[in-house]
């Protein structure tokens, strides 16, 4: 990126840090700040990742609606450049997210044509409501993409909006949102505490290990032994809250 420093004091090396850790790890650490209710801030089981072999993906959302049903035909690429002028604005790499109107989709949200662009112009990934396919040559470009279903048609895909508000999996989405998306899913991290759920991360990580180690060291294990290193967690825990929270 041109410039280290980002949106709200984010700046490269957090982003860098943030996708060092799984998105469920992420989830754990949000829960901590305590700043939204744990069931909440995350998509649900219809965003799918199509490549879960990839590496976890970071990015600020760029945010559309499209349509694929002959009844709104239009052009596909009539909106692109609008699209990318608002990419252009974001403070760091960006994630392209659609949210599909047809309801069940009707057409593919992208391919690789669209994929390729997206790349081009700063995407790290893209987020759809509806259908994607070229799947094997959106895999070659190493471009993380998480949608509902396989659709082998267009059909008459196109995008409605730009910009706004996109409801996705459960989530809302604006423009401008932090999120961290693998194998597991996609959720969003608020902005006020970006940084600090990246210099927090290595601490939680290390307080799961002291249980993880034990239990998938070799070895008998011992009832009593598992109940001290889940103490020991709890508190590595309570510490990293308390120090969050200033408490």
């Amino acid at each position: 990126m041109a410039k280290e420093m980002i949106g709200n004091q984010i700046t490269a090396s957090t982003l860098s840090k943030l996708a060092q850790y799984d998105t469920p790890t992420i989830c754990n650490i949000i829960e901590v700040f305590e700043v939204r209710p744990k069931d909440v801030g995350f998509m649900d089981q219809r965003i799918q990742a199509a490549f879960p072999e990839m590496p976890s993906m970071v990015g600020f959302a760029a945010t559309a609606s499209l349509r694929s049903a002959s009844s709104s035909s239009g052009n596909a690429y009539a909106m692109l450049e609008a699209q990318l002028k608002v990419m252009e604005q974001l403070p760091g790499p960006t994630v392209v997210v659609f949210q599909d109107l047809d309801e069940p989709p009707v057409g593919a949200t992208f391919g690789d044509v669209m994929c390729s662009t997206y790349q081009a112009f700063g995407a790290v990934g893209l987020i759809t409501s509806g259908g994607g396919r070229d799947l094997e040559q959106v895999r070659a470009l190493k471009f993380p993409a998480f949608m509902g279903s396989t659709i082998c048609s267009r059909a008459y895909s196109h995008t409605v909006d730009v910009g706004s508000q996109v409801c996705v999996g459960g989530l809302e989405v604006q423009t401008g949102n932090l999120l961290h998306g693998d194998a597991n899913g996609v959720t969003s991290i608020p902005l006020e505490i970006a940084v600090e759920v990246a210099e927090v991360a290595e601490q939680y990580v290390a307080a799961e290990a002291l249980v993880i180690e034990y239990v998938q060291s070799t070895g008998k294990k011992e009832i009593a032994e598992l109940g001290e290193r889940r103490r020991a967690m709890g508190e590595a825990i309570s510490a990293i809250r308390r120090h969050v929270s200033g408490k």
